[in-house]
């Protein structure tokens, strides 16, 4: 059985993009569900599948984070590995789906885990909103706050890899510069902005469709908005990105890894074992990433 995924959000699991990639568990809320029976499922998990990758938003309700602490520290296990992710909603289901396709791959569990840092920086996530006067995930400046209350102003928000922030008409957000496919998710804005403007500029490849997670218009500010995030889609070239990157053993678990930390105990490395991957390892356009 391949490394088990887990999320704390139905939301957060998108479709697969084939018929080999598996689904993801669900870590339930405290108010949902009880310890004893969210212990009893996470052994179900380990049992079956070795190991559980959790996967949760920085986002996440306190309570729900510590619910996952505790059961890891009930159960005395180090095979679970809680990875906070600080991406917004739709960028973290893209990333879930992403490590989904990665778990039925030869890679240790170790480096799976630890691939999480890595492929983030190939998803570009962001939104179109009609106001930023209650967006706090970028920074948003004086003046800009102050156009967000001229009637029909919208804004290009890019929060990751690189935070940008752009009144429509007035700039570009900056894309990715290899092939990438682009989920859209809409809001109560009424805007064709995401699919006639930004996916021509980026030159993505395809256009898909997301129901809207649930946690989106708290994270944005307002419900009037269309998130969106560009992502590697091939399972190929995700493969030849996360093997390309030298592997090492953390010194404090002795988990294989890549990258500067462990994702099961979160152990940095020194920085003179730090390493990057041969250059041109993904090519047609696609770069080559320094670190992770």
């Amino acid at each position: 059985m391949p490394t088990a995924i887990a999320v704390t959000s139905a939301d957060l699991v998108l479709p697969p993009n084939d018929h080999q990639t598996p689904t993801a568990a669900l870590l339930q809320s405290p108010h949902s569900q009880s310890l004893d029976a969210a212990l009893a499922d996470m052994t179900v998990l380990l049992e079956q599948h070795g190991y559980v990758i959790a996967l949760y938003p920085a986002s996440l309700p306190v309570a729900h984070e510590r619910r996952l602490h505790t059961i890891r520290a009930v159960l005395e296990s180090d095979r679970i590995a809680l990875l906070k992710l600080d991406l917004p909603p739709l960028g973290v289901a893209v990333l879930v789906r992403q490590m989904r396709q990665l778990s039925i791959c030869d890679f240790s569990v170790g480096v799976i885990a630890s691939a999480a840092r890595l492929l983030s920086h190939y998803v570009y996530a962001g939104a179109l909103l009609n106001s930023v006067t209650r967006l706090d995930r970028v920074p948003v400046s004086l003046k800009t706050h102050a156009k967000s209350w001229l009637p029909g102003s919208q804004f290009g928000v890019l929060a990751n890899p690189r935070p940008q922030l752009i009144r429509t008409g007035d700039g570009e957000l900056a894309g990715p510069d290899f092939g990438t496919h682009l989920l859209v998710a809409k809001g109560q804005l009424q805007s064709d902005w995401v699919t006639a403007t930004l996916a021509p500029a980026w030159r993505v490849q395809d256009v898909q469709e997301s129901l809207l997670p649930a946690d989106s218009p708290r994270w944005w500010g307002t419900a009037r908005m269309i998130e969106f995030a560009a992502f590697l889609p091939d399972i190929s070239v995700l493969y030849q990105l996360v093997s390309s990157v030298r592997r090492e053993v953390c010194s404090w678990c002795g988990i294989q890894l890549i990258g500067d930390r462990c994702g099961f105990c979160s152990a940095p490395l020194s920085p003179a074992e730090h390493r990057t991957h041969a250059p041109g390892v993904l090519n047609q356009g696609t770069p080559t990433h320094q670190g992770s």
